[in-house]
């Protein structure tokens, strides 16, 4: 209980990568650049999804979902990654490092879950093209969503006490760049088998369940994809599917190596950089890969800028 006083008291020290001290400055240069990208790319997706009325579907009701979170994500982690990259001072208040491993928590399954979901729709505009607008009615779509932000907000609401109130006997430096769940439990100085069973079950709900969900919805993409006649139409089904499901093998390859492992097979250096990896390079590499071969959105962007450009003429 000591230990635990003396962390609220005194904080964490995050350590980061502070053992390789060349690296820092590169390091807060890259992850200064993709924190940009990833708040500009993704605010673009979520102002051109509400201003152009041939975005108002469910598909990018769900992009704009996942563009909130993917902005909300990077936020709660970056800017004090970013402080302790630029200075010596590595420390992070105890309330600060609740927030901090609640949202990271929080808003990453909250992404699994979405995922899941934008990938049923995916499986709806291509399965079932017919009934695609009375399967995935605004109804259905608001509450795929709500059960999607509830999911990972309920996981995180359970995990993060658990994960806090370990006795840490003292230890309170963290042998990463920010307060993720692994590495506050290899902190503690009791037994973690218990916790780590519970968090290895709900992780089965909130990270292999909309695995499993994606896996079946593809498959019956795939099955589908291969029975269309004209090579035209297998690719425009294959365009419609391709986006979607490299952000999810960028996102899901990360995650379940970080969160669906023993604490003790857990390597540190392995875990800083792919944390890093889909902590700054997925969420800002999200808006690029739906965008970037989508006729609709690059309509979207060329209306939006004549429009502004006419304004400015008169």
């Amino acid at each position: 209980m000591g230990g635990s006083n003396n962390s609220f008291l005194e904080g964490f020290i995050l350590v980061g990568f502070s053992d390789q001290p060349h690296l820092e400055m590169i390091l807060f240069v890259v992850v200064l650049f993709f924190y940009v990208l990833t708040i500009l790319g993704n605010m673009t997706i979520i102002f051109l999804s509400a201003l152009d009325s041939r975005l108002h579907t469910p598909m990018y009701f769900f992009l704009a979902n996942l563009s909130f979170l993917d902005m909300c994500f990077t936020t709660g982690s970056i800017p004090q990654m970013l402080y302790n990259l630029w200075g010596p001072d590595k420390s992070i208040t105890y309330l600060g490092c609740a927030i901090q491993l609640y949202f990271v928590l929080a808003l990453g399954g909250v992404e699994c879950v979405l995922l899941a979901v934008m990938s049923f729709d995916r499986y709806a505009a291509v399965c079932k093209p017919l009934h695609y607008t009375v399967i995935m009615h605004p109804r259905l779509c608001g509450q795929l969503a709500s059960v999607a932000w509830l999911s990972g907000f309920g996981n995180a609401l359970i995990m993060v006490p658990q994960t806090l109130i370990l006795p840490r006997c003292g230890r309170r430096r963290v042998d990463h760049f920010l307060c993720e769940m692994p590495a506050l439990i290899g902190m503690a100085c009791v037994d973690t088998t218990e916790l780590e069973a519970l968090a290895f079950a709900l992780s089965v709900f909130i990270i292999l369940a909309p695995l499993i969900l994606i896996l079946i919805s593809y498959g019956n993409i795939a099955w589908a994809v291969l029975r269309i006649k004209s090579a035209a139409g297998r690719r425009k089904a294959f365009n419609t599917c391709s986006s979607h499901l490299i952000v999810v093998s960028l996102f899901y390859g990360t995650i379940i190596y970080m969160y669906l492992q023993p604490a003790n097979t857990y390597s540190q250096d392995q875990g800083k950089f792919l944390t890093l990896f889909y902590t700054i390079v997925t969420p800002s590499v999200n808006p690029l890969i739906y965008t970037l071969r989508n006729k609709d959105v690059k309509e979207a962007v060329k209306k939006v800028l004549e429009k502004d450009y006419g304004t400015d003429k008169s």
